[in-house]
């Protein structure tokens, strides 16, 4: 793996950024349309609650990509965070 200084942006910052702004997407519509609870969906944009294998799948789901990408941003976070909180 190509080790970077630079943190790699985490799930919630992609989710947020670049899944629901551009088209205008409320937390809850996407929360109805994963069907969970809101605090569920309002957690994890904001950084507060991992992507977990479920998560991916209706993430994927909706946004017609694969749990392996979800699972794999989420795995870049984690692994930097570790890397790095180590030093």
């Amino acid at each position: 793996m190509l080790m970077t200084t630079r943190k790699p942006a985490t799930a919630a910052e992609i989710l947020v950024e670049e899944f629901m702004q551009p088209p205008g997407l409320t937390q809850t519509a996407l929360a109805t349309a994963m069907g969970v609870q809101r605090k569920h969906l309002n957690e994890l944009c904001n950084g507060k609650r991992n992507v977990t294998a479920s998560t991916a799948l209706m993430l994927a789901r909706v946004f017609g990509n694969s749990p392996e990408f979800w699972l794999n941003v989420q795995r870049r976070s984690d692994s930097w965070n570790v890397i790095h909180s180590t030093r």
